[in-house]
């Protein structure tokens, strides 16, 4: 066990429960629960949304990229600041001003209320299921270094934790614990950069010519290689980049956590700026990653990366300051993943609850009732994910993570943005039209590269691109559109 993240881990696991026990006295309605009752600033809900982001794929996965093959993870990690552009000019404004708590509820304003509700919540459950696989398997792997626990005990450490967060605290809680986790994440990664640079002198160059000179494949490292094979996958991958995060849906709840539309605004604005600049700094730390670990056989073994790929900016802290940097940045990677996880389950528990629970009730819910579904909802998600994350334990965390993304960009966002900004939109139109994009997402990375060969191991893939943004995408929109123009209906009054 390393002591010194064992230390931190507890000191911070101690900082988050406090946080929920003072949330919890302020949890007494539905606005506070899945809202914090709109009482968030811009500047701290901008905290908390880049703490939704950058989760265990944009620092563990991110890192593991570049140390694979280089670009290919600057291309991971830096595209993922495109789409929030769309968030911030496009969606921030409109979100706000029509929704309460969920991306159905916005919805809900033009279309029938029940039909959208079961489409979203589905679609809600399907991104959130992946996007939470990806970071229980960093948890899985963060833990056994922490503390030596085995895969599966780490992941219902993990899933426990989150539970006791979004039960007893709430949006409150899971925003304070985001705000914490995004500040002790981006200082990490601060210093880490600076160690690496120091070790060359501050010198970018001299960091890429000795990345260069230590990776198999040489100079190849500057451009794409092994993930973005030709421009199928790249032309996916950048739908998938710039669609997918404003079509996420616990990042979408979090613009009603703020009290107007300046705030939203401010929101979006604060959290493009942390990401953008936490994403240049990953650079520096991918490339050192490749520099400084590559032929040190303390990190490699048979010409693997100690404790696989997804290792690599942990391997890279322990080389830069020994255990104790280590212990540092291994308990702040798992802050990460706590207030992440946190923020995912609150989303599903919302779905369950506001969205598909609501739906299917004859009589009205009450506001206790609801929130005591949400509970059990919060329960349920996270047990089912803590199962499936041990099927894909051994894969990329940011590959997962982009899976998630690309549903979203495939289901949500074309449904979403149709219903925010084109009017002949109908309820049949989005439900089909949403259904015919996740049901394609979906089938295609089951029988693509990342699910078909590297998870069941098959021979050969199916879909041939690692995202099904490039189908799935045009198909959700193009038959939306068709539906609605084929079948009107008179929509309802926005508000």
């Amino acid at each position: 066990m390393n002591t010194a993240a064992f230390a931190v881990f507890l000191v911070f696991i101690a900082i988050t429960l406090g946080i929920t026990a003072w949330a919890s006295r302020r949890v007494k309605s539905r606005a506070e629960f899945y809202a914090a009752g709109s009482s968030i600033s811009g500047t701290q809900n901008g905290l908390a949304l880049a703490g939704d982001f950058l989760s265990a794929a944009a620092f563990l996965g991110v890192a593991g990229l570049y140390f694979g093959s280089g670009y290919d993870g600057f291309a991971y990690g830096i595209s993922a600041i495109v789409g929030w552009p769309v968030l911030l000019y496009i969606l921030a404004e409109r979100m706000r001003t029509l929704g309460r708590y969920t991306l159905t509820d916005v919805l809900a304003v033009r279309l029938r209320n029940k039909p959208i509700r079961i489409y979203a919540a589905c679609a809600t459950l399907s991104i959130l299921v992946f996007y939470m696989i990806a970071q229980m398997v960093g948890a899985g792997l963060l833990v056994n270094l922490l503390l030596g626990l085995d895969f599966i005990w780490a992941a219902l450490l993990v899933g426990a934790l989150m539970i006791i967060y979004v039960v007893f605290g709430g949006m409150v809680a899971t925003t304070w614990v985001q705000i914490i986790k995004a500040s002790l994440l981006v200082l990490a990664v601060i210093l880490m950069a600076v160690l690496v640079l120091k070790r060359f002198d501050f010198s970018l160059n001299a960091l890429f010519e000795a990345a260069i000179a230590n990776h198999p494949q040489g100079a190849k490292i500057m451009g794409p290689i092994g993930l973005i094979d030709g421009i199928g996958t790249a032309v996916s991958l950048a739908l998938t980049q710039v669609f997918g995060p404003p079509g996420l849906p616990h990042v979408l709840m979090r613009f009603f956590t703020v009290p107007d539309v300046k705030q939203a605004r401010k929101s979006a604005f604060v959290a493009t700026t942390i990401i953008g600049f936490f994403s240049f700094l990953m650079i520096i730390v991918g490339y050192g990653t490749i520099a400084l670990l590559t032929n040190d056989p303390t990190y490699m073994v048979n010409g693997q990366m100690k404790g696989g790929g997804n290792m690599a900016a942990l391997n890279l802290a322990h080389a830069l300051g020994g255990d104790l940097l280590l212990g540092v940045i291994a308990a702040v990677a798992f802050c990460t993943i706590l207030a992440v996880v946190s923020g995912l389950t609150l989303a599903a528990a919302a779905a369950v609850s506001h969205d598909l629970y609501t739906a299917l009730r004859e009589t009205p819910v009450t506001e206790k009732e609801e929130i005591r579904v949400s509970r059990i909802g919060a329960f349920l998600f996270g047990a089912v994910c803590i199962g499936l994350s041990v099927m894909f334990q051994h894969m990329n965390v940011n590959i997962l993570a982009t899976f998630a993304m690309s549903v979203a960009a495939s289901a949500t966002f074309p449904v979403l943005i149709l219903a925010l900004f084109w009017k002949p939109l109908t309820t049949a139109g989005a439900v089909i039209g949403g259904s015919a994009g996740l049901i394609a997402a979906v089938v295609a990375l089951v029988t693509g590269p990342g699910i078909w060969t590297a998870v069941l191991h098959f021979d050969a893939p199916i879909f041939p691109y690692q995202f099904p943004t490039i189908l799935s995408l045009p198909l959700a929109l193009i038959t939306a559109v068709i539906v609605s123009l084929a079948r009107p209906e008179k929509i309802k009054a926005s508000a």
